[in-house]
């Protein structure tokens, strides 16, 4: 019998549960476009309270979530500052430029990471020569940095310097339960300064679609506008708030079992000569390692010639993400078949 592939390109993977699946089955549900659907209103309403907005709307993506903010807080023309490998800025298809008109400034962080002053350092002078600035975005956890966590600290100066001069913060917080399961923080804590923020389901928390934006009650009328625009509004879409609300009530502190699977990951990575991984640096449930002079592209083919599925970052990096699909007893495996994609696969780049 063929072993079963160790499927760690992302959190995004997981299935419902055959309990989830029956909570999805009996769900209520009504037109949610009209406004009726028990199963969406039930979900908003849990949502915003979560995290201390006024209101929330459901929608089929985090990429949906985050474009619907953009084009909410601002109009065409408008500057947006984003940490320069920010998922909306990296991989949310150019929508920024095609759905909200509006410029990307960007900040080079620390794995994702930037301050107060470095935002201090790129703000503009009021001048008809310079695009308006309107908006500032995080990403809590950041994706690119390696699923690293947003200070509370750091994100608490960053909004009095938006306070300051008047610009709006909103967070990309897909990966927000992450966060709060790592560090004990709440949602609503960790939400209090955003004017916004963006929170995901079918991450770890398991559930098959979905994501929800919240905010105040006129800002989430604007985005329903948006949200219509952009092919968003769904009918019977109590079918999958109801996995949602499923997943908040029974899979979330479940989510600290992948920070733990992570690390341990990242120290079998890490004990392969050939490998570099440090589980230190791993906050959450993403690992970054590197296979010093093999091309990462090679080289998560290789892994996958031994059955164990990765994403390639580019240069000599790849990605492993560990969800409620990765059992420890599956790690276990993971030595060996990392050890014989690394003997098949000769060095091909300068090890520096």
């Amino acid at each position: 019998m063929m072993t079963p592939p160790l499927d760690l390109r992302s959190d995004t993977i997981t299935q419902p549960t055959a309990a989830m699946r029956q909570a999805i089955a009996q769900a209520p549900v009504g037109d949610d476009v009209l406004g009726d659907d028990p199963s969406v209103h039930a979900l908003e309403e849990r949502v915003a309270h979560l995290l201390g907005k006024e209101a929330a709307v459901f929608m089929p993506s985090g990429t949906m979530t985050n474009q619907v903010a953009l084009r909410v807080h601002t109009e065409p023309g408008d500057e947006v500052i984003l940490e320069s490998q920010a998922h909306i800025y990296y991989y949310e298809g150019g929508a920024p430029a095609a759905l909200a008109g509006v410029m990307s400034q960007l900040i080079a962080g620390d794995r994702g990471i930037f301050t107060a002053a470095d935002l201090r350092a790129v703000l503009r002078p009021v001048d008809v020569h310079f695009p308006v600035t309107k908006l500032v975005c995080l990403e809590n956890t950041h994706n690119r940095g390696g699923g690293r966590i947003f200070p509370l600290s750091e994100i608490q100066a960053l909004a009095q310097v938006c306070q300051t001069h008047g610009l709006i913060l909103h967070l990309d917080g897909a990966r927000l339960w992450n966060a709060c399961i790592a560090t004990g923080i709440s949602p609503q804590a960790y939400s209090a300064p955003f004017d916004t923020v963006s929170v995901c389901f079918s991450k770890g928390l398991g559930a098959p679609v979905g994501s929800a934006l919240a905010g105040s009650v006129a800002q989430m009328q604007r985005a329903r506008r948006f949200r219509k625009q952009y092919g968003g509004g769904m009918r019977q879409a109590g079918l999958l708030a109801a996995g949602a609300l499923y997943a908040l009530d029974h899979q979330y502190d479940r989510l600290q079992e992948d920070h733990d699977n992570a690390r341990y990951c990242a120290d079998i990575l890490g004990s392969i000569e050939g490998f570099t991984a440090n589980a230190q640096a791993v906050d959450t449930n993403i690992v970054i390692f590197e296979t010093p002079g093999r091309d990462a592209t090679a080289m998560a083919q290789a892994l996958r010639d031994q059955g164990v599925w990765v994403n390639a970052l580019g240069g000599q990096r790849l990605r492993a993400v560990t969800s409620l699909m990765v059992t420890r007893s599956q790690l276990g495996s993971l030595a060996d078949r990392a050890a014989a994609a690394l003997a098949s696969l000769s060095p091909t780049v300068p090890v520096s």
